[in-house]
C-alpha cells in the first residue's frame, strides 16, 4: 500500500494513482473493532452515512444552486464544448413560521452525484481511501433549507469558496455553513471536468477528465497543474462577473441579488482551492481578503529535473491582506517550509499572517474532519486510512479551529470586526501555531 500524496497545486498527479489505497487488502491492525474489514456493511446490509456539525452563528440558513455558463470560452478540458459551471449560494435566511411543516433541509449530494463521488471513479476513494459503494452520500443532509427565503438586512459581505482539486463544491460544507450562519453570503463553485463530478439541472453528470490522464504517455504533469490553474482563476472570474448582474436571473430566492455587497468580497479555498484563492486576489481587485487552507504556491519544474518553479503570484507578493493555514502533511507546514509559500510572505506588502494546525493532516480543513471518523466506526475506511487523511488531532478539535480562524480573517477585513484571535498565539487553540 503505497503512502497518499497531497492533491494540492503541486499534487503531482498523486491523487491519481491513488485507488490502489481504498482496494488494498486490509492489514490486521486496519480491521475495524468488532472484526470486519473496511468497506463491509453493516450487519444489516445498510451503508454507512454521516451527519454534519451544527453551524455556531445565530442564523438559519438557506441554499441555491445555479448553473453558470460563457459561451465564447471554450472548455478547458472537453473539446468542442464551451465553459459552464455549477455553483452554490449559502446565505442567511429567514426562518420558517412557527407551527408550519418542519424545514426540508438540502442534501449533502444529489443521489447520483453521490453514487459518482463514492464509486470507484470518485474523489471519496481516490483522495480519501473510503471504500467504493461502502457509503449512501446522498443520505447526508446539510442544514440548510432549500431556495429559503433571503433574511433581511442586507447587503452583506460575500466569501467565495473553492475546493482542492478533484474535490466537489461540497466538500468543504462544514465551513461554509457555518460562515453562512454567522452572516455572510458563501457561493462555492464546482470546477468542470475537474472536480471528480457536477451535476447540472438537466440532469448531466459531468465526471472529471483526471483519472483518465493516468494512463496518458509522457504525461505532462506541469502543464496539468498550469492548465487547472488558469482554468480555476478564469471560473473565478466568470462567478464574480455574474454576481454583479444577479438580479437579472429568474428563479432565484427573492432578495438574494440585493444580499451581495460587491464590495465586500473575499476568497478562501482548500489545497489547490487555496492557490486558486490567493491568485485570483492576485489577479483581480474585486477579491479584498483571502484564505489558503493547505495549498501550495508553486509548480513542478516543467523540464522533469526536480526543482519547483514559482508563480507570479509568489513572486509578485500580494497588497491586500491573506491568510495561510498549514497542516503537518509532508511538505505543508509554516511558510518557512515551502518555497512558495516563503517567497509570498517575503514579496507580499499587505497584511498577512501563518498559522499551522498541529497533528493534524491535509484533509483536516475539510468535510473529512467531520464526516469520515463516522464512516469509519461503520466500516466505510480503515482506521489507518483515517489517521492518513486527519491525523492525529481530534477531529472536532480541526474543524473548530477552521470555523474559529477563517470567520475571525473575514471578520476583520470584510467587517471591520476584530476578536484578536490573529493577534498571536491563543490560549483558545493551543494546537495552532502562529507566525506573523
Amino acid at each position: 500500500m503505497g503512502k497518499r500524496g497531497r492533491i494540492g497545486a503541486a499534487l503531482l498527479l498523486a491523487a491519481l494513482v491513488l485507488p490502489a489505497v481504498g482496494q488494498a487488502p486490509a492489514a490486521a491492525d486496519d480491521r475495524q473493532a468488532d472484526g470486519r474489514q473496511p468497506g463491509d456493511r453493516q450487519p444489516d446490509g445498510r451503508q454507512a452515512t454521516a451527519q454534519l456539525p451544527e453551524p455556531t452563528g445565530p442564523f438559519a440558513i438557506g441554499t441555491t444552486a445555479l448553473r453558470i455558463a460563457d459561451d465564447s470560452r471554450p472548455d478547458p478540458w472537453t473539446a468542442g464544448r464551451t465553459r459552464e459551471l455549477m455553483v452554490s449560494f449559502w446565505y442567511p435566511a429567514a426562518r420558517p413560521a412557527a407551527g408550519g411543516p418542519g424545514p426540508r433541509t438540502a442534501p449533502y449530494m444529489l443521489p447520483a452525484a453521490g453514487a459518482h463521488f463514492g464509486g470507484p471513479d470518485g474523489v471519496g476513494l481516490i483522495n480519501y481511501g473510503v471504500t467504493p459503494g461502502s457509503t449512501d452520500w446522498s443520505s447526508i443532509r446539510t442544514h440548510a433549507r432549500t431556495d429559503a427565503p433571503v433574511l433581511p438586512g442586507g447587503p452583506r459581505p460575500v466569501v467565495l469558496y473553492s475546493a482542492g482539486l478533484g474535490d466537489p463544491r461540497g466538500w468543504g460544507t462544514a465551513l461554509v455553513e457555518d460562515l453562512a450562519s454567522r452572516g455572510y453570503v458563501v457561493v462555492t463553485v464546482d470546477h468542470t471536468y475537474e472536480a471528480s463530478e457536477v451535476a447540472f439541472p438537466n440532469d448531466a453528470l459531468a465526471t472529471s477528465v483526471l483519472p483518465g490522464l493516468l494512463g496518458t504517455p509522457d504525461l505532462d504533469i506541469a502543464a496539468v497543474l498550469r492548465r487547472s490553474m488558469d482554468a480555476r482563476v478564469a471560473d473565478t472570474r466568470l462567478v464574480l462577473d455574474r454576481l454583479a448582474c444577479l438580479g437579472e436571473l429568474p428563479g432565484l430566492p427573492s432578495g438574494l441579488a440585493a444580499a451581495l455587497d460587491l464590495g465586500r468580497i473575499g476568497m478562501a479555498g482548500h489545497s489547490a482551492g487555496g492557490f486558486t484563492a490567493l491568485q485570483a486576489m492576485h489577479d483581480d481587485p474585486r477579491i479584498t481578503a483571502a484564505v489558503n487552507l493547505d495549498g501550495q504556491l508553486h509548480f513542478p519544474n516543467p523540464d522533469g529535473k526536480g526543482g519547483v518553479h514559482l508563480t507570479d503570484l509568489a513572486e509578485d507578493g500580494l497588497t491586500r491582506p491573506f491568510l495561510l493555514m498549514g497542516t503537518r502533511s509532508p511538505d505543508s507546514g509554516s511558510y518557512r517550509a515551502q518555497p512558495g509559500w516563503d517567497a509570498l510572505w517575503r514579496h507580499s506588502t499587505g497584511w498577512h499572517a501563518d498559522v499551522t494546525l498541529e497533528g493534524s493532516r491535509h484533509g483536516s480543513y475539510t468535510d473529512a474532519a467531520s464526516l469520515l471518523p463516522g464512516l469509519a466506526r461503520q466500516g466505510a475506511l480503515s482506521r489507518a486510512t483515517l489517521r492518513d487523511d486527519l491525523g492525529d488531532l481530534a477531529p472536532a478539535r480541526a474543524r473548530a479551529a477552521t470555523r474559529a480562524y477563517v470567520a475571525s480573517f473575514f471578520d476583520r477585513w470584510l467587517r471591520g470586526h476584530d476578536d484578536h484571535l490573529l493577534d498571536g498565539p491563543s490560549p483558545r487553540f493551543p494546537e495552532m501555531t502562529y507566525e506573523r
